[in-house]
């Protein structure tokens, strides 16, 4: 009886009594193929548009049978490395440890002949760990976290000067599975933000950086009554603020200090007014303001030879109960400025539950 080959390895299985004289040749060969199936390293270069198919001779070293294969080449198009079937439709079952270090911006499928296989993207010029089952190649996913659902670092995590890629609506939690920071991605973002660490006597910082010219930063609290808090000494270089322009007059006036910073009633007044301090439409100024804060509004108004006014009626949340007004120079307006805009400026200063000290002046602009 003539001897046979393994299917995986095809290595010589010799019967009994056969290979006299030879068979210490056969079998340092079968141990070599069995070296290179453990331990065995082989760059394998691809042809440009077809790849490669690996080989699996009989009772010979083969490069289909290494542990470790790097494959190579300058690729023009998507090719594949084809592990051939040893027979009735089965490929060799082995474990492959393959780089891709092909050039060119095309895809490398490892597959077997009749089945399936793992593909290396574009731009994947990486390692994989993969397997043959006999009918299809299959990614281990060992080289990449994922397989590890609870991954523990021993030291450093060092990113090798490569990005780290977080899904949009995902981010970083703490050791309670609480979050902590999420982020959020935009199609074709060309602007970031970058923080900077800082020596002895510097300031760390928090920059808007990218591709245009002018990037601002928007800081933006959650819910109409969120807020934004700077703790200790703040130093602003420049402020902007939110002016609010309306071309219709109002005799019973809601100064929203929500959303107005500042509100220019642009049209001649027809009549005396009030004013009434609230947060917005749907929230009051007791629920916006805590005790012991207190905020500006300045309202300007347009007079033509008439001289209306703010009259002493300042009402907070539509009451006047628990407010006290104070007027600059110590008594309130009796009439407005004729042909000038007239800017009153208020500070309310919440000093308990619903219950206001509010300072006053009018100032006239001509």
């Amino acid at each position: 009886m003539a001897s046979s080959y393994s299917t995986d390895l095809k290595l010589e299985i010799m019967v009994t009594g056969e290979n006299a004289g030879t068979w210490g040749d056969i079998t340092n060969t079968n141990l070599n193929i069995l070296q290179q199936a453990i331990a065995g390293f082989q760059t394998v270069a691809l042809n440009a548009t077809t790849g490669s198919t690996l080989t699996f001779t009989n009772g010979a070293l083969s490069n289909g049978k290494n542990a470790v294969l790097k494959l190579t080449g300058t690729l023009t198009s998507n090719v594949d490395v084809t592990i051939p079937d040893s027979g009735s439709g089965t490929a060799p079952e082995k474990v492959y440890l393959i780089e891709n270090a092909t050039v060119g911006a095309y895809t490398v499928t490892v597959k077997t002949t009749s089945g399936t296989g793992v593909t290396f993207g574009t731009t994947d010029k990486g390692k994989r760990l993969l397997y043959s089952d006999g009918t299809n190649i299959v990614d281990s996913a060992l080289q990449s976290l994922s397989s590890d659902y609870t991954p523990t670092l021993s030291a450093n995590l060092s990113t090798n000067s490569k990005n780290i890629i977080v899904g949009s609506t995902y981010g970083i939690i703490d050791e309670n599975a609480n979050e902590q920071i999420k982020f959020a991605t935009t199609a074709s973002a060309v602007n970031e933000i970058t923080l900077t660490n800082a020596a002895t006597g510097n300031n760390p910082a928090i920059s808007a950086t990218g591709g245009d010219t002018n990037v601002g930063v928007t800081l933006t609290p959650k819910g109409s009554l969120g807020r934004i808090t700077l703790n200790g000494e703040s130093k602003v270089f420049g402020m902007f603020e939110n002016a609010f322009i309306t071309t219709t007059f109002i005799t019973s006036l809601n100064y929203d200090v929500l959303t107005q910073a500042v509100y220019f009633q642009n049209v001649n007044l027809g009549s005396n007014f009030t004013v009434n301090f609230r947060g917005d439409g749907s929230n009051t100024l007791n629920s916006a303001l805590a005790t012991g804060e207190s905020v500006t509004a300045a309202l300007i108004t347009k007079q033509a030879n008439t001289t209306f006014y703010n009259t002493s009626v300042i009402t907070v949340d539509g009451t006047s109960t628990g407010v006290t007004v104070v007027y600059q120079g110590g008594s309130a307006p009796t009439a407005g400025n004729a042909s000038s805009n007239d800017v009153y400026t208020y500070t309310a200063i919440k000093t308990a539950a619903s219950t206001y000290t509010i300072l006053a002046a009018q100032t006239q602009f001509k």
